[in-house]
């Protein structure tokens, strides 16, 4: 009887085995995943929801939405999502524009191409803390040249820096961002152009299409796809992105240089108040979760429009 209740088991405790055999093999990800992502995703969104402060050793309590409702009235915060949507579409347009334009020189046959390449993507080697301050340097009167080619241009009166300019302060780490970020655009740009077969750009000139009408109807069509994820990609990351803003301009002056990003690096690690940073940091992640199911929704649309 024993034996023959060991052989009924014996396929059950088998099927077991190879249906849990994938899940042992991926395990240690598994693990390493949830350790690294999930559980610090879990405790930021609790901290959302719980008064925090390092400087209060009686905070930790339960708030419910009362971050949420001070965010509703905080003039600061509003300035920084307004600032956040300018820092991101005019360095995302300007990367993605001078990055296609580099990919498609590029892409051209010439002598020495190979060391243009790398010149061109060194950029993105540097540490973006290094970059902020070479590029704060370079905007400094006294041992940058900038303000001194500004005035020489006849765009300035007297040498100055624009990062102490309320109404031109934005612009200078709009402009570092943009030479630190092209490289991203012209890499992914310039391998999705190697990969366009060169017989239809041969067929197409040979039916008479000029340079402009290739690039329409060839080139664009072939990029779309890259271009559409390499957008979605550095818009993410650009709006989150505030290393340039604390080194460059800490967010001034008088908070025209604030996003959302800084700020919430601001309140976390100055203010010391990680409730409300938690809380900032949720409504962004919420904006950017929106603003990336519109960009793909939008894509497969047109895709099956296509």
């Amino acid at each position: 009887m024993t034996a023959l209740v060991a052989s009924r088991r014996r396929p059950f405790l088998q099927r077991l085995a190879q249906a849990s055999e994938p899940w042992l093999y991926t395990a240690p990800a598994l693990i390493l995943i949830v350790a690294v992502m999930l559980v610090p995703l879990v405790l930021g969104v609790s901290y959302a929801f719980r008064d925090i402060k390092l400087l209060n050793p009686f905070s930790g309590g339960f708030v419910g939405l009362k971050h949420f409702e001070a965010l509703a009235t905080d003039q600061a915060f509003r300035t920084a999502l307004v600032n956040t949507l300018w820092w991101t579409g005019a360095s995302v347009l300007i990367q993605f524009v001078f990055g296609l334009i580099l990919a498609l020189l590029l892409n051209q046959p010439f002598r020495g191409r190979a060391v243009a390449q790398a010149l061109c993507f060194l950029p993105w080697a540097v540490p973006s803390f290094l970059t902020g301050l070479d590029w704060a340097w370079l905007f400094n009167p006294v041992i940058g040249p900038l303000p001194h080619w500004f005035v020489a241009l006849g765009l300035m009166e007297t040498p100055q820096s624009i990062l102490s300019d309320p109404d031109l302060a934005m612009w200078g780490p709009i402009a570092a961002n943009v030479w630190w970020g092209i490289p991203f655009f012209a890499i992914t740009l310039l391998a999705a152009l190697q990969a366009i077969p060169k017989d239809l750009y041969e067929a197409a000139a040979i039916d008479g299409a000029g340079p402009i009408e290739r690039f329409r109807s060839i080139t664009l069509p072939f990029l779309a796809p890259t271009i559409a994820i390499t957008i979605l990609l550095r818009t993410v990351w650009i709006s989150n992105f505030a290393d340039l803003i604390v080194v460059m301009t800490n967010g001034g002056p008088a908070d025209r240089t604030q996003i959302v990003a800084s700020y919430i690096f601001t309140t976390a690690f100055r203010r010391l108040d990680f409730g409300y940073a938690s809380a900032i940091a949720l409504v962004l992640l919420v904006l950017l979760l929106t603003y990336s199911m519109l960009i793909v929704l939008l894509r497969q649309s047109f895709l099956k429009r296509g």
